[in-house]
């Protein structure tokens, strides 16, 4: 058997989580723009369908609207001032999302050249699990993985082995 390649180790971990959660007959909700790694899910077979862009702080109607059976969400919310209201909108039952988690021994990100790209939070893996669930949401499941850089310094050789992105896969808590 061939070993897949992806344009990066987050794909990876994201396609082998969503694909032991969600069937590819399931219809899915991407938050957020059309996206490398939501082009990459449709070329697995997944039925995806993309937000267009509109602010998820203030506009919820992608998800009141949807009758997709599941919401993905790929690191989004750390981008939200509020991620808590979308979260209580969702009118499916499944979510899988995942999160950069916060990096002790580094700064949030927040571009240079862009003022929308930046991460108002940056969660531990608890904090995530309490705002979902606060939510409504129900964790069944979850995996973390480090992401190491080909740079020379003590930050790089943290990254190696301290977790920066967590996955979860939740149901609505009936």
């Amino acid at each position: 058997m061939y070993e897949k390649t992806y344009p990066s180790k987050r794909f990876k971990h994201t396609l082998k989580f969503l694909n032991k959660h969600i069937n590819t007959t399931e219809s899915i909700l991407d938050l957020g723009v059309k996206n490398p790694l939501s082009k990459l899910m449709t070329s697995q077979g997944f039925n995806v369908t993309n937000t267009s862009g509109e602010d998820l702080d203030v506009d919820f109607s992608s998800v009141t609207t949807s009758k997709t059976e599941v919401v993905t969400a790929f690191e989004i919310f750390e981008h939200l001032l509020a991620p808590l209201n979308i979260l209580k909108e969702i009118k499916s039952d499944k979510l899988v999302a995942s999160i950069p988690l916060n990096l002790w021994f580094a700064p949030a990100y927040r571009s240079k050249t862009d003022k929308w790209d930046r991460h108002y939070h940056e969660f531990e893996d608890w904090q995530f699990d309490w705002l979902l669930e606060k939510a409504g949401w129900e964790i069944k499941d979850s995996a973390k993985w480090t992401n190491p850089i080909n740079k020379i310094g003590i930050r790089p050789i943290l990254r190696s082995f301290t977790p920066r992105y967590y996955i979860v896969y939740a149901e609505r808590k009936k």
